[in-house]
This record gives structure tokens, C-alpha cells and sequence, in this order.
């Protein structure tokens, strides 16, 4: 019914393969399309999410603005991400033609200790409740964000998002997670009142299609937009007017609000833990492959690993080896788990000593050391490299070294939930993507503040989870032990790849410890195989659980790879051969969101999953 309208003209969504035909070569046809564009893409994890960035493109704005409401938008729709979350954000900005990061990933608040969590015979910080939080990040990487690169007010990217918290029909699946964690959600007042609005009914959570109202979180949002309002009529221009909303959420009204709330329910927040939080902007990590520039943020997401993974790749003949055949499946994951092994140790917030050796672990030369680790069988022993000579330093913590091994350290045994561990392992989030023909590119993995979320006061605010990803022992990492003020190393990462210092592709996908595993395939499934990027969002995955969970426990299943169905039996039978367990799945990747700029024409190719419900619009 909207077949006439601009925005509807570059429609993917749901049920739309029977609509339009998808190209059928060089691979099978896709089930969604290709979405093109030639002024502007908006895609994410939710329909209304991606007209709200449509909406942004239409009032003149660019991408940065589209994919600022669209974060608004799906925090507010709790789409595995809410306000209290944290946002991790790539920007191509085309005034420099330079790739920026965005850091707005919260820190760990005052009192915030291994002590404090040992005392409470815990192995690792809480994975849900106020114990669970960090600072709240979404709201000041937005702000941030769009007073730097964006050029619409936050009054109008804030409209779609405040317009909702007001009052939408809220979709089947949210409700299905809010019954399914109801008995948790019930625990925490505020969450009580903001996901079970009617009391005195049965069920009390609102039902598919009714409309649900989050009238706190409406007020929040609000106040934002009355600080940029008194800030712009005294005269402050648009840049400093959002920071003054900005300051009013961290330093100000809402501020108190969210810290009362947490503590009421037994969090740790203070004032200052949240007064003195920055987002900041920051230089990402690159490698080359094939001529390839890609970028990622750096080690306080799982993001090198990528880049550590094309470096031990780039020498080798991927093509010859043939689209998932096993010996294909081999090498890459045998790759994937040397680089995985060096995550897992290595990695933490290189803003809080000690200093992770970056340098190193993402150099060519430490790539070809650890390659001729590769055989033809598969290890379930892989550990850490050694990559301080490759930065010439001497290695500081090589005592820890001796012992580390997935095979001895929480690993999954055979009683164990592995359901539970698939879950948690990949735990979902949402993606965002948006370029123009401005030239702006971003790439956004917000997260945190998912179902079951404690919602802070009367802010509306459902608090992050992220204080899991720390760990306690240093033993295990020690760049990432739990500090107050200190980040917590994540597995949120958005990618950008360049070609000829302009965007190639723009890509992040949802998915927890597995979202570098899937992205890595995307883009060999682009780049090696010739995909066009829909069919590579739709290809057949693989997953290795050799690296350990970022979530709950932090085990591993070393050995283990989970293959799609569409995988023949006489790849399956070689990997056994090679010492694989296997089992297979319909769905091996979490839903991919991404942006192929075709520089010869001088469009884009949208592509989301086809499981789901990420959506794009274009035009």
C-alpha cells in the first residue's frame, strides 16, 4: 500500500521477497533483495527504527542524523538495546576523508571491585540487575555523535524516538520477552511499573498490536529537548545547545533520578560516577587486506580481532580452496581461534593500565608467526602469542601465560546447559547503517540495557549489563580485571572498509562472542567469493566456540564448530576426520546489516538478514 511513496520506493522488508526478484547468480536467490539507493540508506534492527532514519534524510539531514534517531528509536523499542546501554560507533566523514570512532561505552561505577564481587562468592560480576550496570552510554554517545557530525537539532532527531516512548503498538517479539523474564522484570519496581501497565488485567504486560506507553521515559527525553531549547534561546549555537542537554543527563536533574533509582534497588552508582564520564571520539585500529583498508575500534571491543584474523588470512588462497568447503571451514577457523586466544587475554580499556600491546597484535610479522601454528587437524589447545617483541617490548605478564588454556579454565562439560551457553554466547543486540550521498558512513552496534532490563527510577532508563564482560582473576586477563572508572572489554563491533580512501562497505551484525566470527565470513563471502552483499548477509556460516563467553560464566567448548545444514555430509565427515565435533543449525549468523558502495555507479546495495526483523529503506 505504500508502493507510491518516496521512502517505500527502497523498502527491504519483511515478506518482500515475493514482490521483488532477487538477482539468482552467481549463488541461489537471495529471500530479500538487494536494497538500492542512490541519495541514502537507512537500515537497523527494526522497521520503525529504519523510517526513522528515513525521516531524518528527508528533513535534509545526514546520515549521522538518520542514525542518531535510529538509535533513539530502537532503545526505545528495548530492540536488545535501551537508553541505559552503550554505543560504538565508525564514521566515515567525508570533509577528512578520514574514519572516526566513537566511544561511548560506560565505565564501571565507584565501588566496583574484584573484592567487592568476590566477597559475594561471585566468579564474575552479575549478568543482570543494578550490580550488573555500567555508566549509561547510549544517551551521550548520540549526543556526541550529532553535535560533532550531524546538522539537524536533537529536538528533531529525538521526535520519532519521544513520539514512541508516548505511546506505539508494540511488537510481538518485545512482548514475548517480557513475558518470558517476567518473573524477573517484577523483581525491580520501576521495571514492574514501565512492562506490566495494567495491574489489574490478565495478562498485565501489554498485548501484541496495543498501544504501550513509557511515559517516564517520555519525560526524560523531553527534558533533553527543553535543555537544548533554553540553551538555543540564550543564545548558544546548535553544537553547544545538545552538549547542554547532554550535561543535563549527566550532570543534572536526570542524573539524580537515575542514580536514587539504582541505589534504591542495590547499585553503586554516585553522582560523580556519572558527572565525570565522557563519550569521546577516538582514532580506530586498520589493517590491509588484498588492498583493502579496513577499520575497527580498538581493544576495548573485540574489533582487532577481525583485523588480526585478515592479517593470518591474507597470505593464503582462499578462493582456491573453494566457498565453505572443509578445507576452507578449516582454515578459517583455525585462523578465527589464534586471533580469539589473543582477544581473551589480551584485551581491555587502553585508557586504564596496563597498556595491551595493540602494536603487536595487529602486525603483519606477528600474523606469519602465529600462522605456522596452522596444521591439518583441529587444536583445541590454541593460546595466547607473544606479540610484545613484534613492538619491541618485553612481555609483563608472561607468568600467566603457563597455565592459560580454554581446555582447563570453565570450559562447557557434558552436564552443562549448553543451551544456557548458546544463548549468552550469542546474545543479541541490533545493528545500525546509514550513508549518504554527502559522503557520511557510519556504522553503529549499540547494545546493553536488554530484557531483562532494571529500569533506574522514574527515569524510564533500562540500566546496562556490561559489567559481566569484566573478569575478577587477572590470571585469566589481565587487562580487563573490573576497576571503578574502568571499561569493560566488549563484543560490539562495527565495521568500515575502504577502497580508494572512499566507503566500500559499512557493515556490523548482532550476535555477542559470535559477531566478529559472522562478519569475518561476510566479508571473505564479498570479497573472495564475489557475493553481492545481500546473498553474503544470507550465506551459510560457521561458528567455533573455542574462544571464551564475554557473558555469565565466561566458559568455552573448545573443539566444537556448528555448521549451517546447507553444509553437504561429505564436509561434515572431512571435518570430523580432522577432529571437529560438529552439530548444524538452520541459522548460523546473527542478523548482518550492511552498505556496499558500488563507486563505479556511484549507488548503494543495502543488505539485512532474512531472519529477523532488521529492515532498510533507500532512495
Amino acid at each position: 500500500m505504500f508502493k507510491r511513496s518516496m521512502i517505500s520506493l527502497g523498502l527491504a522488508g519483511l515478506g518482500m521477497a515475493s514482490m521483488l526478484a532477487a538477482t539468482p547468480e552467481p549463488y541461489s536467490a537471495t529471500h530479500k533483495p538487494v536494497l538500492h539507493g542512490r541519495h541514502w540508506v537507512a537500515i537497523t534492527g527494526k522497521p520503525l527504527g529504519a523510517l526513522a532514519g528515513a525521516r531524518m534524510f528527508e528533513r535534509g539531514g545526514n546520515a549521522v542524523d538518520a542514525a542518531c534517531a535510529m538509535l533513539a528509536v530502537v532503545c526505545t523499542m528495548y530492540d536488545d538495546v535501551s537508553w541505559g546501554g552503550e554505543t560504538q560507533a565508525l564514521i566515515f566523514d567525508p570533509r577528512t576523508n578520514g574514519v572516526v570512532g566513537i566511544n561511548a561505552l560506560g565505565v564501571a561505577p565507584t565501588g566496583a571491585t574484584p573484592d567487592f564481587f568476590q566477597e559475594r562468592k561471585l566468579r564474575y560480576p552479575p549478568n543482570e540487575g543494578p550490580l550488573a550496570a555500567v555508566v549509561p552510554g547510549n544517551p551521550g554517545g548520540l549526543m556526541l555523535m550529532l553535535a560533532e557530525f550531524g546538522t539537524l537539532p536533537l529536538k528533531v532527531v529525538l521526535e520519532p524516538a519521544l513520539a514512541m516512548a508516548e505511546g506505539y503498538p508494540i511488537e510481538a517479539e518485545l512482548v514475548r520477552k517480557i513475558d518470558r523474564d517476567a518473573a524477573k522484570l517484577k523483581q525491580w519496581p520501576y521495571s514492574s511499573n514501565v512492562f506490566f501497565p495494567y495491574p489489574g488485567r490478565e495478562p498485565s504486560a501489554p498485548r501484541p498490536g496495543e498501544v504501550w506507553r513509557q511515559p517516564d521515559l517520555a519525560n526524560t527525553l523531553r527534558k533533553l529537548v527543553e535543555a537544548e531549547s533554553e540553551a538555543l534561546a540564550g543564545g548558544r549555537d546548535r553544537r553547544q545547545a545538545i552538549y547542554a542537554a547532554c550535561d543535563r543527563f549527566y550532570r543534572g536533574d536526570i542524573a539524580e533520578e537515575f542514580v536514587r533509582g539504582s541505589l534504591e534497588q542495590g547499585g553503586l552508582f554516585t553522582l560523580e560516577d556519572l558527572a565525570n564520564w565522557r563519550a569521546k571520539i577516538e582514532a580506530p585500529v586498520r589493517t590491509t587486506y588484498k588492498g583493502i583498508d579496513v577499520y575497527k575500534l580498538t581493544c576495548w571491543t573485540q574489533g582487532p580481532v577481525f583485523l588480526q584474523v585478515l592479517n593470518l588470512l591474507e597470505p593464503l588462497d582462499l578462493q582456491s580452496m573453494g566457498y565453505n568447503s572443509a578445507r576452507y571451514i578449516h582454515t578459517v577457523y583455525q585462523a578465527m581461534n589464534l586471533a580469539y586466544a589473543d582477544r581473551d587475554f589480551y584485551y581491555g580499556d587502553p585508557d586504564v593500565p596496563p597498556a595491551e600491546p595493540i602494536a603487536g597484535l595487529l602486525s603483519k610479522s606477528y600474523a606469519r608467526e602465529r600462522l605456522k601454528l596452522l596444521n591439518d587437524k583441529n587444536n583445541p589447545d590454541v593460546r595466547p602469542g607473544d606479540p610484545y617483541p613484534f613492538q619491541g617490548e618485553t612481555h609483563p605478564f608472561l607468568r600467566y601465560l603457563t597455565n592459560w588454556s580454554n581446555l582447563r579454565t570453565n570450559r562447557i562439560s557434558a552436564n552443562a546447559d549448553r543451551a544456557e551457553f548458546d544463548a549468552t554466547f550469542r546474545a543479541g543486540t541490533t545493528s545500525i547503517q546509514a550513508a549518504d550521498d554527502r559522503g557520511w558512513a557510519v556504522s553503529v552496534t549499540p547494545s546493553g540495557g536488554w530484557m531483562p532490563a532494571c529500569v533506574a527510577g522514574r527515569t524510564g532508563i533500562g540500566m546496562s549489563q556490561r559489567m559481566q564482560s569484566f573478569v575478577l582473576d587477572p590470571a585469566e586477563n589481565p587487562y580487563n580485571v573490573v576497576a571503578p572508572g574502568k571499561r569493560p572489554r566488549v563484543t560490539l563491533t562495527p565495521t568500515l572498509a575502504l577502497t580508494n580512501n572512499r566507503p566500500f562497505l559499512c557493515f556490523s551484525v548482532q550476535g555477542g562472542d559470535t559477531q566478529d566470527q559472522n562478519l569475518l565470513q561476510f566479508f571473505l563471502n564479498i570479497v573472495e567469493f564475489g557475493m553481492t552483499v545481500q546473498e553474503a548477509c544470507e550465506a551459510a556460516n560457521f561458528t567455533s566456540y573455542q574462544m571464551r563467553s564475554s557473558f555469565g560464566e565466561h566458559r568455552a567448548e573448545p573443539g566444537r564448530i556448528t555448521l549451517n545444514r546447507e553444509v553437504p555430509s561429505w564436509v561434515r565427515n572431512e571435518l570430523r576426520r580432522r577432529g571437529y565435533v560438529s552439530d548444524s543449525a538452520e541459522k548460523t549468523s546473527g542478523p548482518i546489516t550492511a552498505i556496499y558502495f558500488d563507486q563505479t555507479h556511484q549507488t548503494f546495495w543495502g543488505g539485512a538478514s532474512h531472519h529477523g526483523e532488521d529492515y532498510g529503506i533507500a532512495w
